[in-house]
């Protein structure tokens, strides 16, 4: 489905029962609301899943950059508003997790609970994000396909049908939401308003993860107090592809708890 959300027209794929607890999960930069699809199968039997696809990605609308994670956790604040929604769980990957922090720190009263998975609340060294947008805004994507497969997956599974379909998401990812999404990374820093959160909250990182590394989750969940980490053996930055029954488990278990 689209939604009008805020000044964006937003596409948004809903699973599970209508009157399920609501879960909100956003995916990371390069790819779409389908990096999410793994977990979401056993999810939705539990709880209603909304997953829209950020500004400039996927097929929801792309506007010129650079964007802020402020902005962007305002998009996921109309989505919810779109949707009727008041308070849901929530779910991010890597930019995702960024954004959820940013909108739980916006709006604690929307937010029951915090799913933070392979993400940081600073994201160094800013000047390779403008790079980064750079050379997409010069070339187009292809650049980044080759050395961006290699942080995301680990080698074993670079030849799994999985990783070509996130090879095909990078690639179709517009140049100018992608870029406009690094710059966030680039000028963002939570470290101020995360360590203020007080909301439970789970921390899910891939043991193999180079950017960031595990100890930026391991930081994330020394900042929130309760905070539960978990660690995804044979994963490196997107473990929702790579181990989704893993994921989907530990979700599962901290909501159920």
């Amino acid at each position: 489905m689209f939604v009008q959300a805020g000044g964006l027209v937003v596409h948004v794929q809903e699973d599970g029962p209508e009157g399920a607890p609501p879960l909100l999960m956003l995916h990371s930069l390069g790819t779409s609301l389908h990096v999410w699809d793994g977990p979401v199968a056993a999810l939705a039997r539990r709880w209603r899943v909304i997953r829209p696809d950020l500004r400039g990605h996927g097929i929801t609308s792309v506007t010129p950059g650079p964007y802020t994670l402020a902005m962007l956790a305002r998009d996921a604040l109309a989505v919810l508003d779109a949707r009727g929604i008041g308070r849901a769980a929530l779910c991010g990957l890597s930019i995702g997790g960024a954004i959820a922090q940013a909108l739980a720190a916006l709006a604690p009263e929307r937010v029951a609970a915090l799913v933070l998975c392979d993400t940081a609340m600073q994201f160094l060294p800013p000047e390779a994000w403008h790079e980064r947008a750079r050379i997409v805004r010069s070339q187009g994507m292809e650049p980044l396909v080759a050395p961006v497969l290699a942080r995301w997956v680990t080698a074993a599974f670079q030849d799994d049908p999985a990783a070509e379909g996130l090879r095909a998401m990078l690639r179709r990812t517009a140049p100018e939401g992608y870029a406009g999404a690094a710059e966030a990374l680039a000028t963002g820093d939570l470290r101020a308003s995360t360590a203020g959160l007080r909301v439970p909250t789970l921390v899910l990182v891939g043991a193999q993860d180079e950017a960031p590394p595990p100890a930026a989750a391991a930081a994330i969940a020394a900042a929130i107090p309760g905070a539960r980490l978990v660690t995804i053996d044979r994963a490196a930055h997107l473990p929702t592809v790579e181990r989704p029954a893993e994921v989907a488990a530990a979700i599962a278990d901290f909501l159920g708890s």
